[in-house]
């Protein structure tokens, strides 16, 4: 069972290849403030203190591939 929903895989997945929010907001079509809250939410709940350390972490847990 993964600790991402789909939304917060399809969001972490795009920051990984260098995307930003805005860009990844208008990919999803959805607000850059929905896509910070998702990354906002992933990053309490792994106990990590921002999106480097959380894709660090995702990718230790095999979360996401780089």
């Amino acid at each position: 069972m993964s600790i991402l929903t789909n939304r917060e895989k399809q969001i972490f997945e795009l920051l990984i290849n260098n995307h930003t929010t805005k860009e990844i907001a208008s990919i999803l079509r959805i607000t850059d403030k929905t896509v910070r809250n998702h990354i906002s939410n992933v990053i309490l709940r792994l106990d990590v203190n921002g999106r480097t350390q959380a894709i660090i972490k995702l990718i230790q847990m095999k979360e996401l591939k780089i």
